[in-house]
């Protein structure tokens, strides 16, 4: 079996079984070779000794929250994989997300829910956002108006936010944890009407080169 870059293996080094992560391909024909990083040392490992790791499957962050929830409410899967069971009333019991209900109504999302239940999950990256506002103002002649733009920093320990003149935070603050690039629910939790101004960090990112 042929393994790529970013694979995640297992191989016995010392009697011990290692989880690693294939970091380098070597094709010394007929063998090939792969180098792993193991959190410890890197080593090259002949394929024929790798285990490939299935990996374990990606749920959005509200899935993850309702199967900690209902395990830690001592339910069955049987329970929380019943797409009826997410009632008004329930979801703003348990604090969950209302798009539950839906999420399930999918059959190959039931399967994903099963999997993630019995194995474990992992939770897929939500998209970041940078708010850009808007500044519109007269150019140094004073004949024409000129845009720039302001951005929303927050501060995701506290809660605090505010606007700041680019995208690079005064060195104290970032250090501290403010950040510029936010997910739609902080965008949320500062105000709604944030999110009109909202614009994927790849596209501001793309025209700032």
């Amino acid at each position: 079996m042929k393994f790529k870059k970013g694979d995640k293996v297992q191989f016995i080094r010392e009697g011990s079984m290692v989880e690693g992560v294939v970091k380098e391909v070597k094709d010394c024909s007929p063998d090939m070779w792969y180098l792993i990083d193991d959190k410890c040392k890197d080593c090259w490992i002949f394929g024929g000794h790798l285990i490939l790791l299935t990996p374990l499957p990606v749920i959005p962050q509200f899935v993850a929250d309702a199967i900690d929830t209902f395990k830690d409410e001592g339910d069955s899967l049987a329970v929380a994989i019943d797409y009826e069971v997410y009632t008004d009333e329930l979801v703003k019991e348990l604090s969950l997300d209302r798009k539950m209900r839906g999420w399930l109504w999918e059959t190959s999302n039931q399967e994903l829910f099963a999997r993630a239940w019995l194995d474990g999950y992992e939770v897929e990256k939500e998209p970041l956002y940078y708010v850009r506002l808007p500044i519109v103002r007269l150019n140094t002649l004073g004949t024409a108006v000129e845009k720039d733009y302001k951005y929303l920093g927050v501060d995701p320990e506290t809660g605090e936010s505010n606007i700041f003149q680019g995208l690079t935070l005064p060195y104290t603050l970032s250090k501290s944890g403010w950040e510029t690039k936010l997910t739609e629910q902080e965008i949320k939790a500062i105000d709604e009407r944030f999110l009109t101004f909202a614009i994927p960090v790849e596209e501001v990112e793309e025209e700032s080169k």
